[in-house]
This record gives C-alpha cells, sequence and structure tokens, in this order.
C-alpha cells in the first residue's frame, strides 16, 4: 500500500503541475479536468508499471512546492541536458571503443544522472553497458549503446508528454 499512497501523491502533482502550466482554476477546465487527470494518471502508472520511472522519481516530486512549482521539470530539463552531452560522447567514443576507461567514466556519470531522477530502465541500461565495458567487449558496448539510445529516447518522450 506504500507505493499506492506515493502514486496517488504523484498522480495529484501531475495534475497540479499540469494546471500551473495552464494557469487555469480547477472549476474553469470543467470535465476537462478529469479527462487530463486520468490521462496524468495513465502515463505515470504505465512509466512505473513498465519500469521506467521508479521512487526516486517520487521523492524528486516531494521537493516540489509552492515556492517553485515547476522544480521537477526544471530537474527534469537539467537531467536531458547532460544526458545528451554525455550521450554524445559515448557515440564519438563508438569508433574507438577501445578506450574503456572513459567509456567507463561517462556511462558512471549518466547512472548517477538517472538515478538522481528516478530513471530506473536508462540506470539499469548503464550498468549493463559498464559490465560491457569493464569486460572490454566491443560488440556488447555496441549493443547497448543502441539499447541505451532508444530507452532515453522513450523517457524524454514520456517525460516531455508528461511536462506538456
Amino acid at each position: 500500500m506504500f507505493f499506492g499512497v506515493k502514486f496517488k501523491s504523484l498522480c495529484l502533482w501531475g495534475f497540479n503541475h499540469l494546471l500551473a502550466k495552464t494557469g487555469l482554476p480547477v472549476w474553469m477546465l470543467g470535465s476537462g479536468a478529469d479527462r487530463l487527470r486520468a490521462d496524468v494518471n495513465r502515463l505515470l502508472a504505465f512509466l512505473f508499471h513498465q519500469g521506467i520511472l521508479d521512487e526516486q522519481f517520487l521523492q524528486l516530486q516531494q521537493l516540489q512546492d509552492e515556492s517553485s512549482p515547476n522544480f521537477v521539470s526544471q530537474v527534469v530539463n537539467i537531467y536531458f541536458q547532460e544526458s545528451e552531452k554525455l550521450l554524445r560522447n559515448l557515440r564519438l567514443m563508438e569508433r574507438k571503443l577501445s578506450d574503456y576507461k572513459n567509456i567507463g567514466i561517462h556511462i558512471n556519470q549518466l547512472m548517477g544522472c538517472s538515478s538522481s531522477i528516478g530513471a530506473k530502465r536508462v540506470r539499469n541500461v548503464c550498468v549493463a553497458f559498464r559490465a560491457a565495458s569493464d569486460q572490454n567487449n566491443r560488440t556488447g558496448c555496441l549493443r547497448v549503446l543502441e539499447v541505451l539510445e532508444h530507452d532515453y529516447c522513450f523517457l524524454k518522450n514520456k517525460l516531455h508528454e508528461l511536462f506538456q
């Protein structure tokens, strides 16, 4: 039940965040507010059920308050900016995957950033990438890099959908 209570809190946060973005009071949205709430709830349930997000996202959400109503979206945007740089560097390293030490450094940074926002699936792929680089496994690194880029793009699209 702990997760159910936290999830309800997250759904309410998501709905209130969307209302704050519109600047409209709930009563002005009418039945649209119910549809919006249901859409947010479905999207968040999907993201948690699929293992894309974890409880760290809930903890991040709890840090948001009236004085910083866009805190979570700002943190997530910083995550995307930093992650894009790290992924770009990994793509450049793809040509010379023999530099496993630098690959490991970039993967550790991406893993830490992903953990901090609750991006569970991306973090898990980073763990697999790190294992492949620790074994100097070029083929494994190339495969995991493809999965990492796919899962990262999926996360980015879904979180943008949530915040829009």
